[in-house]
């Protein structure tokens, strides 16, 4: 209904283009994980044809959908679990570690894209991520430890 209604507004929109996310309906504990699918929803739909485009989350088949349904408290303890000792040494020492995780597993776990997108050197990036593996446990070499880690980053 909301899309149908949205085009309807197709002629007015001009040259701009109106893109609507909307999350799947959500207790009050699955808030944040609502508003992080409609987003991603939204992100979808910016890709799609047209003046007007409107995604809804049972069109959202990705991690978000998944993390989304999941109440907050329990993603929260989950991302605690896997990436306190990372949190507590950058909040020690500054050293950026968090940042660096996100840009290497943003970049596919290519080394030299995320010292790029960092300003940093190949070595320095190398360093960090094997600092996190030591800290967590976890090889980022392995495809379960990574997909651990990176749904642990996007539930914080």
């Amino acid at each position: 209904m909301l899309a149908a209604a949205l085009q309807r507004l197709a002629p007015g929109v001009g040259p701009d283009r109106l893109t609507v996310g909307v999350s799947r309906p959500a207790t009050l504990e699955a808030l944040s994980g609502a508003l992080q699918e409609a987003r991603h929803a939204r992100d979808l739909a910016s890709r799609g044809p047209g003046p007007v485009h409107v995604v809804t989350g049972a069109e959202v088949t990705s991690h978000v959908a998944l993390l989304a349904a999941v109440p907050d408290e329990v993603r929260r303890a989950f991302a605690v679990r896997v990436l306190e000792p990372v949190l507590d040494y950058d909040a020690r020492t500054g050293a950026g570690l968090r940042e660096t995780l996100q840009a290497f597993l943003d970049c596919s776990g290519s080394w030299s894209r995320a010292a790029q997108q960092l300003h940093l050197h190949v070595n320095t990036v190398r360093y960090r991520i094997g600092r996190v593996e030591e800290l967590t446990g976890r090889n980022l070499a392995e495809l379960p430890d990574r997909v651990d880690v990176y749904l642990a980053l996007r539930s914080l």
